[in-house]
């Protein structure tokens, strides 16, 4: 019975660090994302990607 909630709580754990890095490594990119648009905003030639 011990067993299997423990083995029960390491999967939960798991799912959730999962959701967890999802979250975080999706903030961390929309981050990189912004740091490397404001000093292209700045040039003219944006839109002739």
């Amino acid at each position: 019975m011990l067993a299997g909630l423990k083995n029960i709580g390491n999967f939960f754990l798991f799912i959730v660090g999962g959701i967890v890095a999802i979250i975080v490594g999706s903030f961390m990119i929309r981050g990189t994302m912004h740091l490397w648009d404001k000093p292209d905003s700045k040039k003219p030639d944006k839109n002739n990607d």
